[in-house]
């Protein structure tokens, strides 16, 4: 059982010692919904929820994503409730630079009050001393990467890391500039954008990463909100005896040994369907297949 993430194989984080297992998950949906209020409060199933993330690493995860502002605070809250005191080899990442309106909104927060507070926050609800790696998400627009500098939050974060609570640091929603810039200032570890079988952007950004050796963490590597709908897809999962969403993220695990796998469920079913997904094979003659699906479902 726990030797399925580690098909997967482990990636080390550049200038660390830190080796993840390339399937990790994604604490996201374990934030509950009110109304159009998408990861707003708690979940209905706090136990359920605390069920996903102990079987997750039972199973051999030991790469959690979240963010304070899921919630606001509510995910944190479950994940040190569910796993406190941590394994010792467990990473936890979470990123910065928004908060939450009493609408469900996402509001840029760049500000060094902001970002000091967001980073305090974490620590707080997820019960550390230091945080192991904190991704700066750059919010010029919120559901893509947009030119702008950040340079100025960012050398927030590095301050805050000289003072020892982040140990390392990463970005989010960034463009090739964004990524140059930053790391004039401060190394960079990983950088996390959209990017799945349909959303292919980055294909030569994440090229140029895996050549420093930095890590690339794709969001949404299943659709997110709308998940990957395609009729390749679908044949191909029908011939390998798998599930769509199981052939997504293989094809993910083939793409390149830097990319790191944070697919994000509220079902224990589904948390093992996903990590299955380590154990599948897809023979080089479907790969062509695979990689003819662009544009499908799945902003």
């Amino acid at each position: 059982m726990i030797g399925q993430t580690e098909l997967a194989g482990t990636f080390t984080l550049p200038g660390t010692s830190i080796a993840v297992d390339r399937m990790g998950y994604g604490a996201m949906q374990l934030a509950g919904r009110d109304g159009n209020k998408l990861v707003w409060g708690p979940p209905r199933d706090v136990e359920g929820a605390m069920a996903v993330l102990r079987e997750a690493v039972a199973r051999g995860v030991n790469h959690i994503d979240t963010a304070d502002f899921y919630g606001p605070h509510v995910t944190n809250q479950i994940i040190r409730k569910a796993l406190s005191p941590y394994p010792d080899d467990l990473v936890i990442v979470t990123k910065v630079s928004v908060r939450r309106g009493e609408d469900g909104s996402w509001i840029p927060a760049f500000s060094r009050e902001d970002l000091t507070a967001q980073v305090h926050d974490n620590l707080r609800n997820l019960g550390l001393d230091v945080l192991d790696v904190v991704n700066l998400r750059s919010m010029f627009n919120f559901h893509e990467p947009a030119e702008g500098s950040i340079e100025a939050p960012l050398t927030i974060l590095a301050e805050l890391q000289q003072k020892g609570l982040i140990r390392h640091i990463g970005l989010s929603n960034v463009t090739a500039a964004q990524i140059a810039e930053a790391r004039q200032i401060v190394p960079l570890v990983c950088v996390q954008n959209m990017y799945n079988l349909a959303q292919r952007n980055d294909d030569a950004l994440i090229d140029d990463l895996a050549s420093d050796g930095i890590a690339y963490v794709p969001f949404f590597p299943l659709g997110g909100f709308s998940p990957l709908q395609s009729a390749a897809l679908s044949e191909v999962a029908e011939r390998l005896e798998a599930t769509p969403m199981q052939v997504a993220l293989a094809w993910l695990l083939r793409r390149s040994p830097n990319i790191l796998l944070i697919p994000g469920t509220s079902s224990i079913q589904h948390l093992r369907e996903n990590l299955k997904a380590a154990t599948l094979e897809i023979p080089t003659q479907v790969l062509a297949d695979l990689n003819s699906i662009s544009g499908a479902q799945g902003d």
